[in-house]
C-alpha cells in the first residue's frame, strides 16, 4: 500500500499594519522608531558580505560620510533627517543609518505594472518575508509636498504616490553585488519629495548612487510612465515597458535567480493583462491570482500586500485575500489586522 505524502499545514500569519498620518516627524514617528529601532540596529550593525559583483564588502560608512553624501544628493531631505535624528536622541548609529548611504542589502522579489490610460493606475505585489516588513502606511508632508506610501527603514518608501498625482514602484532587478549608493526605499521616497511628473522623477534619477539593482516603474496623472533599470556604478537605463518583475528587460542577465523567483512567467502574464485594457480594479484584481500572488512565506516570497495607486482619484487601495483598505491623504491614523496564508 502506497502512504499519500502528509500535508503540510499552511502558515497562518496575523499581521496589523499600521497607518500613520503626520505631515511633519513627531510622536508617531518616535513611536515607530522606539518599536523597531533594536531591529535595525542589529540589521545595520551586521557584518558587511562581500558584493557578488566585486569581491569585496560595502563597510557602514562613519557619519561624516553618511550625511555628506546625504547633503550632496538629496539636500531637500536635509532638514527631515535633522529632525528624525533629533527624535532618535541624536543616537550616532541611528544617525547614520538613517541616511540609509551603504545600508545592508536587501532582496524582496514583488511585480509592478501600470496603466496608462484612460485612468492612470499603478499596481504592484510586495513579496518578501512577514518578519522583515515594517508594516506601515505612511502619511506625510516633509517637504510641503504630501505624500502617502508603504513605509520602510523608517523613512523610505517600497512605493507611493505624492499630491501632484506621481505613483513610483520598486522591485529587486536581479543582478547581484552591490556597490556606494543609497538605499533603494529612501531614492522612491526622494523622487516623491521633488518631482512631480514622470519626466522631473527621470530627471531626478540621474546621477542618483544607488547601492543595487532594481526596477523602478513610474506612473503620473497625465498617464506619461517608465520603467528604470537601476544600479551601482551605472547611469539608469529607462525603457517604456509598463511591467517589472526580478530581471532586467526581458531576457533576465542571471537565468537561476530568475527562475527562482519565476521571474519570467509573472513578467508575460503582467504584459498580457496591460494589453487587455483592463480597469484599475481589473489589473488589482489579477493581482491577488496566480502567478503574481505568491505564498512561499517561508523563503521570504510571499505577497505581503497588493498596492493600487489611483493618481487622479489620489487614493491608494491595499488589498489583501479577505480584506481591503482604501487609503487618502486626509484619512487619519488607523490600523487594520489581516491573515497572511501559505506556506
Amino acid at each position: 500500500m502506497v502512504r499519500p505524502d502528509p500535508v503540510v499545514p499552511s502558515l497562518q500569519i496575523p499581521v496589523t499594519v499600521y497607518a500613520i498620518n503626520e505631515p511633519t516627524p513627531g510622536p508617531r514617528w518616535k513611536t515607530l522608531f522606539d518599536a523597531t529601532w533594536p531591529a535595525y540596529r542589529s540589521w545595520y550593525l551586521a557584518e558587511p558580505r562581500s558584493s557578488a559583483g566585486t569581491g569585496k564588502a560595502i563597510a557602514r560608512p562613519d557619519l561624516e560620510t553618511a550625511t555628506a553624501m546625504l547633503a550632496k544628493y538629496m539636500p531637500e531631505l536635509l532638514p527631515t533627517y535633522e529632525r528624525l535624528v533629533e527624535l532618535a536622541g541624536d543616537d550616532e548609529v541611528a544617525a547614520r543609518m538613517l541616511t540609509l548611504w551603504n545600508a545592508p542589502a536587501f532582496l524582496p522579489a514583488c511585480s509592478q505594472a501600470v496603466l496608462t490610460g484612460p485612468v492612470p493606475s499603478l499596481c504592484r505585489n510586495y513579496d518578501y518575508s512577514p518578519d522583515l516588513w515594517e508594516q506601515t502606511i505612511y502619511t506625510s508632508a516633509f517637504t510641503g509636498r504630501r505624500v502617502i506610501g508603504t513605509g520602510d527603514c523608517l523613512w523610505g518608501l517600497l512605493d507611493g504616490m505624492n499630491d501632484a498625482g506621481l505613483a513610483v514602484s520598486l522591485t529587486f532587478g536581479g543582478r547581484p553585488g552591490s556597490g556606494e549608493g543609497f538605499a533603494i526605499p529612501l531614492v522612491v521616497r526622494y523622487l516623491l519629495e521633488v518631482a512631480g511628473t514622470a519626466d522631473e522623477a527621470r530627471e531626478a534619477l540621474r546621477g542618483l548612487p544607488i547601492a543595487m539593482s532594481y526596477n523602478l516603474t513610474v506612473v503620473d496623472a497625465m498617464g506619461e510612465s517608465f520603467t528604470a533599470f537601476v544600479a551601482p556604478d551605472q547611469e539608469p537605463e529607462f525603457t517604456d515597458a509598463p511591467a517589472a518583475t526580478n530581471h532586467r528587460g526581458v531576457v533576465p542577465e542571471y537565468p537561476d535567480r530568475a527562475a527562482s523567483l519565476r521571474s519570467v512567467p509573472r513578467l508575460e502574464r503582467l504584459t498580457e493583462l496591460v494589453g487587455e485594457q483592463p480597469t484599475p480594479e481589473g489589473l488589482a484584481a489579477a493581482f491577488g491570482q496566480d502567478p503574481l500572488y505568491n505564498r512561499e512565506y517561508s523563503r521570504a516570497f510571499g505577497t505581503l500586500y497588493t498596492a493600487s495607486y489611483r493618481p487622479t482619484e489620489q487614493v491608494v487601495e491595499y488589498r489583501w485575500p479577505d480584506v481591503t483598505w482604501r487609503r487618502g491623504f486626509d484619512d487619519p491614523s488607523d490600523s487594520r489586522t489581516v491573515t497572511l496564508s501559505g506556506s
